[in-house]
This record gives structure tokens, sequence and C-alpha cells, in this order.
């Protein structure tokens, strides 16, 4: 967390130019970020991907939680975490592109924040401050354990934001994970150290990206340099001319993310990054 909080008093205190990340200084810079886009187009593509997953209830401990599975029966399981927002439409697009990639795949994302979403940067701001994380990390052994006993014989972790920072951390803390692929986040040093990590780890980052050590240019750099030492196969890439979130391609996603300034576009890159993450897990999960 010291990473995510850094980056937030950093934003706070520095003039933002027009591609600047506003998210983590949501608190104090309001104004920014509040704009919603309309509610109709909300709730078709909410109603899109839902109609596409079932509800699953997984144990761990003395705690049970929801995950939404979609994807082939016994195909490799991937666990998909979601961004600070929350089990949203947008994370729910990115689990439903996965199960459709390449040679099929199936996808469960974990309720970690327990049925709540953040409908501003405020309230996903306050979300992820109240986030247990290691109790997530938890979830996402249990996640990981549940997918190998209902059929899929590898699995994988992949995540975006705050999902990334917890898809390096399985790398490093969480048995059974077989690969993990991870978008604009890493963990802080005393959640865990990518030296240490025991699974292929593939990381993807934009160059315009503004959360100083957190997910930005210098962030990713220091990631590589981690895990160079770990000895297990990895990959960094940064993509010229995105920021942060660029993955969120959905109209809801295109208007959320343009409402806090980021109005970087760029089709090309998203889907580079589709094909790169679909070679990565193909080549350790099945």
């Amino acid at each position: 967390m010291e990473a995510i909080l850094r980056a937030s008093r950093t934003l706070a205190t520095s003039s933002l130019p027009s591609k600047s990340i506003a998210i983590l200084s949501s608190c104090r810079t309001r104004g920014l970020v509040r704009t919603l886009p309309p509610r109709a187009n909300s709730l078709q593509i909410r109603s899109m991907a839902d109609s596409s997953f079932s509800k699953v209830q997984i144990q761990r401990e003395d705690t049970t939680f929801d995950a939404y599975l979609v994807g082939k029966e016994d195909a490799p399981g991937i666990v998909v975490l979601q961004e600070w927002w929350g089990v949203d439409y947008e994370i729910k697009n990115h689990a439903l592109k996965i199960s459709q990639l390449g040679p099929g795949f199936k996808a469960l994302i974990p309720d970690l924040y327990r049925g709540k979403v953040g409908l501003d940067v405020a309230e996903a701001q306050h979300l992820m401050d109240g986030l247990d994380w290691q109790g997530a990390v938890k979830d996402i052994h249990a996640s990981v354990n549940w997918l190998k006993a209902s059929g899929s014989k590898k699995v994988g972790v992949t995540g975006y934001c705050m999902g990334g920072a917890l898809s390096i951390a399985s790398a490093v803390l969480v048995p059974g994970v077989d690969a993990a692929v991870a978008f604009y986040g890493i963990p802080s040093s005393e959640l865990a150290d990518p030296a240490q990590a025991k699974a292929p780890i593939q990381a993807h980052f934009g160059e315009l990206d503004s959360f100083v050590g957190f997910s930005d240019v210098s962030a990713a750099r220091a990631l590589e340099e981690k895990l160079k030492s770990s000895g297990v196969p990895f990959e960094v890439h940064i993509y010229p001319g995105s920021g942060h979130a660029f993955m969120n391609r959905s109209p809801e996603g295109v208007k959320r993310r343009k409402g806090m300034g980021l109005n970087d576009e760029d089709q090309a890159a998203v889907e580079l990054a589709w094909s790169r993450f679909n070679s990565w897990m193909t080549r350790y999960l099945c």
C-alpha cells in the first residue's frame, strides 16, 4: 500500500497535464472525476456481461465469498482480479474476453469487496483503502484451489491496477499458480517481493502512466530488475502513448477514463497486449 499512497500524495501536489492520472488523488480533486456516463449505457453493458456468468460460492477458512465464472468446463483456469472499482462491468468484460481467447479458458472473478462497487473515484478509493490485502491473497489462493478442484489442471492469475499488483503478489505467495499476467500495478514491498516470484510473470504498463512507484515507467523498470533476480520466466512490456487503465475499452469504460483526464486511445496497443496475454497463458497453462 505504501506505493499506492505515495502515488496519491505525488499526484495531489502536482499540476496535472491533460494526460495525467487523477485516480488516486480523487478525494482532493473530486471535481475532475465525478461525472458518470449515462445510466442506460451502463445497464446495457452490465446486462450483456452478466448474462454470460454463473455465480459460485467459494469457502476459505471460516468465510465464504461469491465469485463469477465464465468459460469452458474443463479448460485451463484463470483467476481475474478486479480494479479498485470492484466487480463491475469492466472486469466482467475482461473475463468474458479471456474466456473466448485462443484455446479457451475458464475465467473466475473472486469478489474481493464482498459485493461493494465504487460508482465514482472517491468510493473506489475508500473501498481499496479498506481492503485487507492479506485476506485478498487468501481469497485468490482459495480461487486457484477451487478451479483446480473443478477440472482445471493448470491455473493462472491476472488483474488490472489493484488486481495487477495482487497478480504479482499471487505469483510470490500463492502455491499452485502456474502463470501470472499483471496490468499496470505492482505490490508494495510489505505485501510481496517480486524477486521471490515462483511462477512466470508477464506485466504491462502504459508509458504515460503517472502512478509513481506503482505503475509508472520507473515502477515497471524496477519490477523488471526484481524479476531478473527471481529466476522465473518474465516479460515486461511498456506501451508508448498509453496511460493507466488503457485496456478499458468498453463505451462506458472509455467515458469513465475521459472523465478522469485519461484521453489516450490506442486500440492497436490493446490488441497487442491481448495477443501477448494469450500467448503467455497458452504457453504456461495449456
